[in-house]
């Protein structure tokens, strides 16, 4: 092949302008629209890479609303994308387009320690074990997930803050609830309870993330660490 037409294939472009791999690196959120869909794409033709495909189809179709509305038979006119391309291309917009129109069921909003313990009791009163959870809240105090931080033994279940903390920040939670149970089901804080609501407290300060309560489920009861003052 002469030199004059030589085409460096997507592995031989510089990793930084590859879009698999900023996607690694950077995250989907860094890539642009001509980059997404070059993934999606997944190869290129014998006269184009992926990326060079990807800016043809959006070319041809202008925007990401008219790409939507494309027809198989439409994207496969694309020179170098062809019906699998293009069945890859739809199923991916179909998806986007179904996760749109899904609300979901409302999000539980905690106004009260009662709502807290409401939430987890029937799962966690009868375990055999200390589990120790996090309710993960947003700034309207909704909640964004439930997070299984640690299972101890019959009567502790220590926590590190790195370890409650990791999917609040990957989350962009502002706040959390603390929750763990006593398989004794007497929900009464020992001071073991008390230093580590403490320790997690003073580490959320730090990161922006208030602890607004340290909730401790028994056996259809519990006791809430913000009603009694205790944070």
């Amino acid at each position: 092949m002469s030199l004059l037409n030589y085409r460096p294939t997507m592995k031989e472009l510089p990793e930084d302008i590859r879009p698999r791999e900023r996607l690694l690196k950077e995250g989907a959120e860094a890539l642009s629209e001509i980059e997404l869909l070059a993934i999606l794409l997944g190869t290129g033709s014998r006269e184009a890479t992926a990326l060079e495909l990807a800016s043809l189809v959006m070319a041809r179709f202008k925007s990401l609303r008219l790409l939507l509305d494309a027809t198989v038979e439409e994207l496969s006119e694309v020179k170098g994308v062809g019906p699998a391309k293009a069945c890859q291309v739809k199923a991916a917009l179909e998806l986007a387009r179904r996760l749109a129109q899904f609300s979901g069921p409302p999000r539980p909003v905690i106004k009260s320690p009662d709502d807290a313990a409401g939430l987890v009791m029937e799962e966690m009163r009868h375990l055999d074990r200390e589990h120790f959870r996090a309710l993960l809240l947003n700034i309207r105090n909704q909640v964004i997930g439930v997070d299984k931080v640690s299972v101890g033994t019959l009567n502790s279940s220590a926590v590190h803050p790195r370890e409650l903390f990791r999917n609040a920040i990957k989350r962009s939670a502002a706040s959390v609830i603390l929750v763990h149970n006593h398989p004794s089901g007497d929900p009464t804080p020992s001071r073991e309870d008390l230093d580590i609501t403490l320790r997690l407290s003073e580490a959320g300060k730090i990161i922006g993330i208030e602890v607004l309560d340290h909730i401790i489920i028994g056996d259809n009861r519990f006791t809430s660490f913000k009603a009694k003052g205790l944070i």
